[in-house]
C-alpha cells in the first residue's frame, strides 16, 4: 500500500499525511510541482519528527511518477466518484492517489486510475480535508489487506 499526492497545495496537509505514513509504515509518493517549495522544513509544523521515519519519495512530475511506480493499481480519491471506499476491494500493492487541495486532479491523470472511490458526505457538502480523507480510506484499506503494523505484545 502506498499514498500518493499529486501537486499538494498545502504544506500541513502534506506533513500530516507524512506523519500518518511514517506511523502506519506506508510509503509516501510527493508528485510536483507542488503549491510551496517542497522541503522537510517546510512540513515540519504537522509531520514533527516523525519526516524522519516516513518512507518519503519525490517526483519531479507526473511522468517521473509513472516512470518510477512499481506494481498495483492507481486508486483514486475524488468526490466524482460513484464507488463509495466502504464499497471497494482493496488489494497489498494499490497507490492511493489523492489529488490537489484546490483542484483534484486533471482528466489524463483520471484516466490513468483503475479504480475510483469517493467518500460519502451529507448532501450539499463538498469535501473533507485531504489528510482526513486519506486518513479514512487508508485505514479501511489497511484493514481489508492486513496492512496494519503488528501490536506490541
Amino acid at each position: 500500500m502506498r499514498l500518493a499526492l499529486y501537486q499538494p497545495d498545502m504544506p500541513p496537509n502534506v506533513g500530516t499525511i507524512i506523519r500518518l505514513g511514517a506511523c502506519l509504515g506506508v510509503p509516501v509518493d510527493i508528485i510536483e510541482p507542488c503549491g510551496f517549495p517542497f522541503s522537510l522544513p517546510a512540513v515540519r509544523r504537522s509531520a514533527l519528527d516523525y519526516a524522519a521515519l516516513a518512507d518519503i519519495a519525490p517526483h519531479s512530475s507526473w511522468a517521473a511518477f509513472l516512470a518510477n511506480r512499481g506494481p498495483g493499481r492507481l486508486v483514486l480519491l475524488t468526490t466524482t466518484a460513484t464507488t463509495p471506499y466502504m464499497e471497494a476491494a482493496f488489494a497489498p500493492d494499490d497507490t492511493l492517489l489523492l489529488g490537489r487541495e484546490t483542484a483534484g486532479v486533471p482528466a489524463d491523470v483520471a484516466a490513468r486510475a483503475a479504480l475510483r472511490i469517493r467518500i460519502p458526505l451529507r448532501p450539499g457538502l463538498r469535501s473533507l480535508n485531504v489528510a482526513v480523507a486519506a486518513a479514512m480510506v487508508l485505514g479501511e484499506a489497511l484493514r481489508q489487506t492486513g496492512g496494519f503494523p503488528a501490536a506490541p505484545i
